[in-house]
């Protein structure tokens, strides 16, 4: 059955299911497992008498897992059926949650997490860039966009069910544990056994979005013939051809630098906790300023991804302006809760340009002829960023520059990124050129 087809009888696109497949990899697994990360460290670390960092030591190794795994998993992605692959992830997170929550030891933590690290890798990264790019033509970004918001989104869900399992005694954290590894088993496997489908050809279908017009060679009446689609998945460079582009190196710094960025989040509530003494309203409204961002995070990856559709420059604009713009508003006026809170929804824009504007631009840049490839390499830098930033921010906040050094590296970091995005695009627009 063709897409035409298709729509001519009413029904809706294959392509929405997977969309739904996509929410359903974001809102549980991704989100069960790296955004309700944190209401763990302190009831675990506590019941084993060690410091935090001991036991999140386990989200370090997690993300160094995920940048060994993800160039074995953009090869994989490429050959292999994915819902052979996707559900053997899903299942590597569903039993790493549940192991966690037998763990005895540190040590078995960290294996837990670099198990979990392993499943994430292909899961977080690659299967919605991968997935949304084959099934769409049209609103390509927006869909992406859509897709990545459920990481927060999950987050705003199950973070208080996880905290509500918690408080049920000293080692319910256990419960809560194997309770999300369950969800994330249940809730995910049947979409991605059963939904999940490589190409609109394994369905007989073309991409949402693509057209079909009469094949002027053809007899009147002969079966129509596809017109090529605007987001074709065969053009562009093969990873050997973009290795030796200083495009390649620019969006791989990219990466980089918008990651390292992103982890500023994470000090955002101890900056408001620095006024206690002098502004203690501001002190209060910590935890508020952690869901302003989540909240700018999930509006900014749909926003993104509806202006991406139009003009990825427009996009690269939009999300390191809302950055700079957000954390000016942060530092210089932070007395105005308003402001407060609006300048980290700012933030939060920015930093939904690590899962939403980099697939994008990768694909812009380089094609989809080799894209799991290339792109899989450009996340590694990402995930290993991962693994270091927040240690690095850590020294910053903690030196005699503070949280001021932190917002200035801050603007340099996002000026950075925007330069190197230009960059990228102006490279391949004289590639193409020439």
């Amino acid at each position: 059955m063709t897409d035409t087809n298709q729509r001519a009888k009413g029904g809706p696109h294959y392509a929405y299911a997977i969309v739904a497949a996509c929410i359903a990899i974001t809102c549980l697994p991704c989100a069960l497992i790296l955004s309700c990360a944190g209401i763990f460290f302190t009831p675990v670390s506590e019941f084993f008498g060690v410091p935090k960092a001991t036991f999140t030591l386990y989200f370090s190794i997690l993300n160094l897992a995920m940048m060994v795994a993800l160039p074995v998993s953009g090869k994989f992605m490429g050959k292999c059926d994915l819902r052979a692959l996707l559900s053997g992830c899903v299942a590597l997170c569903g039993a790493g949650c549940i192991g966690m929550g037998f763990c005895q030891q540190m040590w078995q933590f960290y294996v837990c997490g670099g198990v979990m690290g392993i499943g994430l890798a292909p899961l977080l990264y690659l299967a919605i860039p991968t997935l949304i790019n084959a099934w769409f033509v049209k609103r390509v970004g927006f869909f992406v966009g859509l897709c990545m918001a459920f990481t927060g989104i999950g987050g705003v869900i199950f973070n208080p069910v996880g905290t509500a399992l918690i408080a049920g005694g000293a080692e319910s954290w256990r419960v809560a544990y194997m309770v999300f590894g369950v969800i994330i088993l249940v809730g995910t496997l049947p979409f991605t056994l059963l939904v999940i489908r490589n190409t609109p050809a394994d369905k007989g279908l073309l991409p949402f979005g693509a057209t079909q017009a009469p094949d002027a060679a053809s007899p009147v009446g002969s079966t129509a013939r596809a017109v090529e689609p605007v987001n074709d998945t065969t053009s562009g460079l093969t990873l050997a051809q973009a290795l030796h582009s200083p495009a390649f190196f620019a969006v791989l710094a990219f990466s980089g630098l918008i990651t390292l960025n992103q982890n500023i989040y994470q000090f955002l509530p101890s900056y408001a906790s620095s006024f206690a003494d002098s502004l203690p309203a501001v002190a209060a409204a910590s935890g508020v300023v952690a869901s302003a961002c989540m909240g700018g995070q999930a509006v900014g990856k749909v926003l993104l991804g509806i202006i991406n559709d139009r003009s990825v420059r427009a996009g690269i604009c939009l999300g390191v302006g809302a950055g700079i713009a957000g954390m000016t508003l942060m530092w210089l006026v932070p007395g105005q809760i308003a402001l407060l809170l609006t300048g980290a929804f700012l933030f939060g824009i920015a930093y939904a340009m690590t899962t939403v504007q980099t697939p994008l631009l990768t694909r812009t840049v380089f094609g989809g002829a080799d894209y799991t490839n290339i792109y899989s390499k450009i996340t590694m830098v990402g995930a290993l960023m991962g693994t270091v930033s927040a240690v690095a921010w850590s020294f910053i906040v903690d030196s005699a520059g503070g949280y001021p050094l932190m917002f200035m590296m801050g603007y340099v970091l996002l000026a950075s990124c925007g330069a190197l995005a230009l960059y990228a695009l102006a490279w391949k627009h004289g590639h193409v050129a020439t």
